[in-house]
């Protein structure tokens, strides 16, 4: 092999090294940008749940203060009915 070849050679050997370095690196740097973003997706997640807990918490309240209103109707109209008989 030429002396030339064997420089040429070596120059694209240096350089693939080099792209293979860089690589590795924009690898890492892609890994922990993907941990941090699945590390606030389960945050998020866990808030929706939360948020999702409250709201039927919410809806049985209001069911159970619309029941006792509905109690309370029934019961007053069933005195206004003893009043005027």
């Amino acid at each position: 092999m030429s002396l030339e070849k064997m420089e040429t050679l070596e120059v694209r050997v240096r350089g693939l090294v080099e792209l293979v370095h860089e690589l590795k690196e924009a690898n890492a740097s892609l890994q922990e940008r993907l941990g941090l973003a699945q590390e606030e997706l389960s945050r998020r997640e866990d808030y929706g749940r939360e948020l999702e807990e409250e709201r039927g918490n919410i809806r049985l309240r209001i069911e159970k203060i619309l029941a006792q209103l509905d109690s309370m109707d029934a019961s007053e109209a069933g005195l206004q009915e003893a009043v005027h008989d």
